[in-house]
């Protein structure tokens, strides 16, 4: 088992494509491996985790527009402590999740062609997120 801690910053609400820093982090760890699992968490309750389409940007828009539609920010909740984000952002991390689990197959992360991992930033302001990555072999 290999574990490692990575902070990715968001410049607030928005689809942020981090596969690519996942691998990195996991690298020298990863390349040995022939078959194992890769655990991905978000120590976070406003932002989330997914995996889809990495090759059209207009998938990321639309995720964005389909979120405001299902999660509108005029409901009237009672938790808004931090703003009118506050209480969406949480009930959006809950429809995502807080965590993925990918294949890792001959030294590398089993993604499908067009897939890729995703940072969920359901804040509008800039965050400071951190994951942790757990690799079993």
């Amino acid at each position: 088992m290999h574990q490692t801690q990575i902070s990715i910053k968001t410049p607030g609400r928005g689809y942020y494509l981090i596969t690519n820093q996942i691998k990195d982090a996991i690298e020298q760890a990863i390349e040995t491996m022939d078959a194992g699992l890769l655990h991905v968490f978000i120590q976070h309750t406003s932002a989330s985790l997914t995996i889809n389409e990495n090759a059209d940007p207009t998938v990321r828009e639309d995720f964005k527009s389909f979120e405001e539609h299902l999660v509108p920010r005029d409901f009237p909740y009672q938790h808004n402590y931090e703003g009118p984000d506050d209480m969406p952002a949480h009930i959006k991390s809950t429809l995502m999740g807080c965590q993925l689990t990918v294949p890792v197959s001959i030294g590398r992360l089993a993604l499908g062609t067009w897939q890729g991992i995703y940072l969920c930033e359901h804040r509008d302001s800039p965050q400071q997120r951190t994951l942790i990555l757990t690799l079993y072999s």
